[in-house]
């Protein structure tokens, strides 16, 4: 070896090559500056990639296993010599055993830092409801005639298969049949996961992380396994690695031992009930108003006249409201409503006198699933309802569902590197710039907000929260009344969809072959009560629980600012406008300051670089919902009528257009200097409002042509109803796909499209069920509520 060296360094003084030996094959590595090649000092074979990461093998297993013998516990280490004694004897169970467990297959310069293995084969190796034990090679049938059954049963399917036509779904290589299961091996087995530091010195000085699964004894800790695999790759030699975690069934989660997952139970069981309750409830007295109206609805005759008398007594109708005197938005940016949601249940005809059993009553048919149903279904919309962000709402809700399956799906894929390519293309600014879509949230919120609120106002209707107090005691009642309806509002859905993702990312955290996103199975338990206050953006990122539910926390506390302004701008509008606009200017000053200060680069950075210093704090994302209040009161003064001419219904429209294509388009491959990169952090939001504000007064005041067409489609209105239940529920079926899977994914573009399709569906298929059971019914009882209050206050 000393010759090759000399040799080597010879070369590498004439060449400009590196010459490193591999003491595993005897052998010396070349690597050029433009390839990397292990090439053998004799025979001049090239070693593969593939060998230099093959850092766990059954071969390497074998020759390591002596030198472990003090360092395993002895039930592992005596059954990983019988796994040894199988593969020596072409056992199938010690096959699939190795077969199961991860290795590198290709892609290591392409993102693939997934070995995974197979989860599902090494767990049916053998049958699930056996009990495994060093005896159970025992047979009813000899060895002899067992292999005759088999040869027999093939032979048998052999000759099938040559008289029959093919199966559409049989291909190449699938042996139809039950699955063969072994009965013979000699113990149980486990899936062992490992994620590690490896990095192979040979070929590059960069280290990935790799998380490899292995099918182990079912008897070794994760102490042995850990000391099992840095022995093993020192034996290969070619790799360094240090194992950072194992995840295995010795951290065991039982989900009824979790005082959360007992409470979702219980909770889960009482609503089910309640909806049940109600909605039959809600089908007798249905039935029985129509017989009644059958019954009273007839004609009579007088035997003595010609002429007949028509009986007509007017019967309530049971026909949906909604629309005509009522509105009924069910979002999560709703402030207040009119008259609360319309009536479509079968209620008990009101004398004017509510009592205790009225109030139970209708209490219990806010839980029926036919009226809360045709409410979110109704085709029609409140006459104080501007139809338009219906449709804003729920294009906004299909692109943040895009944005985050594109981030989930690029973490657990095998060519993560992908997305580099990806994002060179000029349409993936679509994915790229999604924030916008909160944006978008937030100038809706702020708009219906500030018209709802005056717009009521303006007829009397908040009276009832001040009980004829005036002045500071009027404004402190209308806020507290505002607060409290929001927060009853939201509350019940977010914390029942909040213990969920709790309890499912635990059980994730213990039985999928992937690491949690986040730490919710963490955080959640110790700072769940930071998002209940809706205060968890206050807090660093490392200890959010709900990562996306940083919307809501914003949305409320800029709802607080809001129902301040609202309220002071009753009684001193000039002073809430100047309150407003510094607001506004605060905002774009901070969020510049802290962009520069951190060099951050809207054209080249990742855009959640940034998450705890600009994306999810309310000091940043304030512009957009102050632009919608604007909005919102000048729509109110207005009365949705504004004279325009076709100057400047063209210019508007040219403009916002303009405004809205080059904040998601124009920073493609554009190189922004650090003052312009501040700028554009700090004005983008607000200027994203801007466009939308035009597109909302344009299409409210009837310039809105086919885009006001498209937008307020009655199609869209149930999906914008859902959208506050869809947003709350769709990153947990994304968690729910690619933490259930056995291997990562394999991106390409019709990959995710289609999947992004099926997680819309599926997003809202969840939300109706959410809405329906937790959404709606509070929304009933908060109207059931006002108009008991109003009618007391009469």
């Amino acid at each position: 070896m000393d010759s090759a060296q000399a040799f080597g360094n010879e070369m590498n003084y004439e060449q400009g090559l590196n010459f490193t030996v591999d003491p595993a094959e005897d052998s010396v590595l070349i690597v050029n500056k433009s390839e990397a090649r292990v090439v053998d000092s004799d025979t001049r074979k090239v070693i593969s990639l593939a060998k230099a990461l093959d850092i766990f093998n059954t071969e390497a297993l074998a020759q390591s296993l002596p030198l472990l013998q003090s360092s395993l516990s002895h039930g592992c280490k005596a059954r990983l010599a019988e796994y040894i004694e199988g593969l020596r004897n072409n056992e199938k169970w010690a096959m699939k055993m190795d077969d199961a467990s991860g290795r590198y297959t290709t892609g290591w310069y392409w993102g693939n830092h997934y070995w995974t293995g197979s989860r599902t084969l090494c767990e049916n190796i053998a049958p699930n409801n056996k009990k495994i034990s060093a005896t159970s090679r025992q047979s009813s049938q000899l060895p002899e005639q067992s292999i005759a059954a088999n040869v027999s049963r093939k032979r048998r399917n052999a000759r099938a298969s040559l008289s029959t036509t093919p199966s559409p779904s049989s291909f190449v290589g699938y042996s139809p049949g039950p699955l063969e299961q072994d009965h013979n091996i000699p113990f149980p087995v486990a899936f062992y996961m490992l994620k590690m530091d490896v990095n192979i010195t040979a070929f590059t000085s960069q280290e990935n992380n790799v998380n490899i699964g292995l099918c182990l004894p079912r008897t070794c800790s994760d102490r042995d396994v850990r000391r099992l695999m840095e022995k093993t790759a020192e034996t290969g030699g070619r790799a360094r690695l240090q194992v950072l975690s194992v995840r295995s069934h010795n951290q065991y989660y039982n989900m009824w031992d979790d005082a959360t997952f007992r409470i979702l139970c219980g909770t889960t069981i009482a609503v089910t009930i309640m909806l049940l309750t109600g909605t039959s409830y809600d089908l007798y007295l249905q039935k029985e108003k129509e017989k009644k109206k059958m019954t009273l609805n007839c004609t009579t005759y007088d035997l003595t006249n010609p002429k007949h008398v028509k009986l007509d007594i007017n019967i309530p109708s049971t026909k949906i409201t909604n629309g005509k005197n009522s509105m009924y938005v069910v979002n999560n940016n709703v402030a207040m409503t009119e008259e609360g949601i319309g009536e479509t249940s079968a209620e008990p005809e009101d004398d004017g006198n509510p009592d205790i059993t009225k109030i139970l009553s209708e209490v219990l048919l806010s839980f029926s699933i036919r009226t809360n149903f045709k409410q979110i279904c109704e085709k029609s919309v409140g006459s104080d309802t501007i139809s338009a962000i219906h449709g804003l709402r729920s294009i906004s809700m299909a692109w943040v569902i895009l944005g985050h399956t594109c981030i989930v799906a690029f973490k657990y894929s095998d060519n993560m590197d992908f997305r580099k390519l990806v994002e060179k293309e000029f349409f993936f600014q679509t994915v790229t710039n999604g924030a916008f879509s909160v944006d978008t949230f937030f100038f809706i919120s702020g708009l219906l907000v500030s018209f709802l609120y005056f717009r009521t106002n303006a007829k009397g209707k908040l009276e009832a929260l001040t009980q004829g107090s005036k002045g500071f005691t009027a404004g402190f009642l209308h806020f507290i009344g505002l607060l409290g309806y929001r927060f009853a509002r939201l509350t019940a859905p977010y914390l029942y969809v909040l213990g969920v993702v709790e309890v499912c990312m635990k059980w994730f955290n213990y039985n999928s072959i992937f690491e949690p996103p986040t730490m919710d199975h963490v955080n959640c338990p110790n700072y769940w009560w930071r998002n209940v206050l809706y205060i968890n953006t206050l807090f660093p990122v490392e200890q959010m629980c709900m990562l996306w539910s940083w919307y809501l926390s914003d949305d409320t506390q800029f709802y607080i600012v809001g129902a301040i302004i609202l309220i002071l701008a009753n009684s001193y509008f000039k002073t809430a406008s100047v309150l407003l606009v510094l607001l506004l200017v605060s905002s774009w000053s901070t969020t510049g300051y802290i962009a520069f200060v951190n060099s951050h680069m809207p054209s080249s950075d990742d855009p959640l670089a940034l998450f705890d210093k600009i994306y999810d704090k309310p000091w940043t994302r304030l512009g957009p919902y102050l632009v919608g209040m604007a909005i919102g009161w000048l729509l109110f003064k207005t009365n949705c009528r504004i004279q325009m001419s076709k100057l400047t219904v063209l210019v508007g429209w040219l403009g916002s257009i303009a405004v809205l294509m080059s904040l998601v388009y124009g920073l493609y491959e554009a190189d922004l200097s650090p003052i312009a990169g501040a700028a554009y952090s700090s004005l983008s939001h607000t200027a994203w409002a801007v466009g939308l504000a035009w597109i909302v007064v344009a299409c409210a005041t009837g310039y809105g042509g086919y885009v006001n067409s498209i937008l307020s489609a009655s199609i869209l209105y149930p999906f914008s109803r859902v959208t506050y239940c869809a947003y709350l529920i769709h990153p947990l079926v994304l968690r729910g796909m690619t933490m259930s899977m056995d291997s990562p994914l394999h991106l390409g573009m019709e990959v995710m499209t289609i999947m992004f399709l099926g997680q819309v569906v599926a997003s809202y298929v969840l939300s109706f069920i959410v809405s329906l059971a937790f959404e709606a019914p509070v929304v009933t009882m908060l109207k059931i509520l006002t108009q008991f209050k109003v009618k007391k206050s009469h």
